[in-house]
């Protein structure tokens, strides 16, 4: 009914002799709407109507982000453009009914229709406080900043009474002990550990139902019994029994991941907690009509304390772990931080705590060993580094020039050139010696002997060229065996003269390097 006919409606039944509190409770509408409609006379009601049509409303000046939205993704759901409408606008405060009145609108004015999947539920009453967590998998596809398809998965929890929710995603499939793993940190979450844990029937925590005697997998058996939890799984095609995680895993899916852009497994999950925060777990609840966060703060009084940590587990206490990245740091809230040179080699992962005092400590995920304790800072987008993880490129460039020098006969040739060679390339010089180390391994001393002496000779002070010269003496023995095993006679070792033009170079042209040897055979 709209307010012209909710306007008349009012008049009419005012005539018939209806109070103002039947004609409200008749229509649905409060008293206060009743007695502004009779206070109008029917110009006053036009004039109203129509400035409702050009008034400008709160959420105008989004309408074009918000159009924008709808016609990318037609099936995109009010309570999710409120979501992201508060992502992007921290200081937005609007109502879910306000943004629920406006997509409507647009819908209608720019004929943007929904579709729909409706699914049929059976209600089944709530559980006492603290009786049940559910616990399902998901998974999602999303496109990542450089546009390819990436598959993600995650594991979601929720309290029965309350609907507070945690969840934890990974860019892999999940293990077991990545499955472990997340039920201790969504009990931290939690504050404690519910008098019972539903689960779908999936083979990382099940091996069979054996007519209700559930066989686990070994290592979630050991961390039943370590925790001393009370399992249950769903029977197949028993969705009721379990619906509550069921719509979770939805609302994540739809809510959360639909259309966001992946970059990193790290971020995806800061944006993940922060969505439980905003969204997840502040929102009203469709059926309880209340919010989450506000239920758990009394349900969590009813929860088991969690007790210590099991042995198999990390020896701390930690809540997250975050993947190491090839440059030696991992990502928190936005920042980075350093570890000692070499952990990405030895650890996929690490596990990390936040002390009350702003630190960060990053332990071994498997011993607990403290890796690295960095103060938090306020920004973000900072990169903080322990002056212990940075390199000193000057310690070992001595001994690797030992190393390398030692490999010729002539070491003390070897020295002045590998020393000269540090001079000309300071930045360099780790690479420089690389190469030379890996012709010293190919080729035999004799070869490396003359191959430094022309070097010096010619003042070509670059690996590259030392690299060629070699190239171009072994070419200058191939060919020169050759000669003899066809002619039958031996030729003194520096006769280059007859065949250096028969030498191609296959890497760079080495002309230079025959100039350089014919004038030296000449003088």
């Amino acid at each position: 009914m709209d307010k012209w006919e909710m306007y008349m409606e009012i008049q009419q039944l005012i005539k018939k002799g209806f109070s103002k509190s039947k004609i409200a409770n008749k229509l649905g509408v409060s008293r206060a709407t009743v007695f502004r409609h009779l206070k109008k006379s029917p110009s006053e009601m036009a004039e109203w109507v129509e400035s409702l049509q050009t008034r400008k409303k709160k959420l105008d000046p989004y309408k074009e982000l918000i159009l924008n939205w709808l016609r990318e993704h037609p099936d995109l759901s009010a309570a999710q453009v409120q979501d992201w409408l508060m992502e992007r606008y921290k200081d937005l405060e609007v109502g879910e009914s306000t943004v629920r009145a406006y997509v409507r609108e647009l819908r209608d004015e720019y004929r943007i229709a929904k579709e729909t999947s409706p699914r049929d539920y059976e209600a089944i009453p709530d559980l006492p406080m603290g009786e049940q967590i559910q616990v399902d998998f998901g998974h999602t596809k999303q496109k990542s900043s450089d546009n390819k398809e990436v598959k993600l998965n995650f594991i979601a929890f929720v309290l029965s009474n309350s609907r507070y929710k945690y969840k934890e995603w990974l860019d892999r499939p999940f293990t077991t002990q990545d499955v472990i793993q997340a039920h201790d940190n969504a009990f931290q979450w939690f504050g404690g550990i519910a008098g019972e844990l539903v689960y779908d029937q999936d083979s990382l925590i099940v091996v069979s139902e054996n007519g209700g005697d559930l066989i686990l997998t070994k290592e979630f058996q050991h961390y039943k019994e370590a925790r001393k939890l009370n399992l249950r799984v769903c029977r197949k095609a028993d969705p009721e029994s379990k619906g509550k995680i069921e719509n979770v895993v939805g609302f994540i899916k739809y809510n959360f991941a639909k259309y966001r852009v992946f970059h990193n497994i790290d971020s995806w999950n800061e944006q993940g907690w922060q969505w439980l925060h905003r969204t997840g777990n502040y929102k009203v609840h469709n059926t309880t009509k209340k919010r989450p966060v506000e239920v758990f703060s009394l349900e969590k009084q009813h929860l088991r304390p969690v007790t210590g940590n099991i042995h198999f587990l990390n020896n701390h206490e930690n809540s997250i772990t975050r993947s190491v990245h090839k440059d030696n740091t991992i990502r928190y809230l936005s920042n980075r931080y350093s570890l000692p040179l070499g952990t990405f080699h030895k650890h996929e992962t690490v596990s990390i705590k936040e002390t009350k005092d702003r630190h960060l400590l990053i332990y071994h995920s498997e011993t607990g060993e403290l890796l690295a304790k960095h103060p938090i800072p306020n920004g973000k987008g900072v990169l903080i580094k322990d002056r212990k993880h940075i390199r000193d490129r000057t310690k070992g460039i001595d001994a690797f020039i030992d190393t390398v020098a030692n490999r010729f006969e002539e070491t003390e040739t070897a020295y002045d050139y590998l020393y000269k060679l540090r001079e000309k390339y300071p930045r360099y010089i780790r690479d420089q010696l690389q190469m030379i180390l890996r012709e010293t391994k190919k080729n035999n001393v004799q070869i490396l002997t003359t191959a430094l002496q022309e070097c010096k000779k010619r003042n070509l002070y670059s690996a590259t060229d030392f690299s060629d010269i070699i190239l171009y003496l072994k070419r200058q023995r191939h060919v020169h065996d050759t000669t003899n095993d066809s002619a039958g006679l031996v030729s003194p070792l520096n006769s280059i003269s007859g065949w250096v033009m028969e030498t191609e170079a296959q890497k760079r042209n080495v002309d230079a390097y025959t100039v350089f040897l014919e004038e030296g055979d000449q003088s």
